[in-house]
């Protein structure tokens, strides 16, 4: 098993020191329902190797845990036929409401009229072409 932190709430749920609904694991990754249930099959998808979030990903992390997004995801929408989409979302870091320092990627199914709001900010009006080329261009500078 890869390295783990004594005090994270995650790293405890992959030893087992805290209980969890788990849905699928392997030596990769777990998947177990998160205590929230935003909707019923809200499900958790953790590394088991302790990443706190993606900005420390490498490109092998990536391919080695992120493979089995569709996996969970296909499971969960299979079992139950009323689930007609998915919110499949990750928060990386405290500003972008990051609670547990351990990556990990919410699977959310939807149901027609659900009642959640995936309200967002659209602030199309505040661009122009140009402010959009400027920062396509600055974060392509970034590759």
């Amino acid at each position: 098993m890869n390295e783990l932190d004594k005090d994270c709430l995650f790293c405890k749920i992959i030893r087992g020191e805290v209980a969890s609904y788990t849905v699928f694991e392997n030596e990769d990754v777990k998947a177990y329902l998160d205590i929230s249930q935003v909707n019923p099959g809200h499900t958790l998808l953790i590394p088991k190797k302790h990443i706190t979030n993606f900005f420390d990903y490498s490109a092998e992390d990536a391919q080695q845990y992120l493979q089995y997004i569709p996996v969970v995801a296909n499971a969960i929408k299979n079992f139950d036929p009323k689930i007609t989409g998915m919110n499949v979302t990750t928060n990386n870091g405290e500003s972008a409401g990051q609670v547990v320092m351990h990556s990990h990627i919410h699977f959310i199914p939807r149901f027609a009229g659900d009642g959640l709001n995936n309200q967002t900010r659209n602030n199309a009006d505040n661009y122009e072409p140009a402010d959009y080329q400027k920062i396509a261009d600055t974060i392509k500078a970034q590759f």
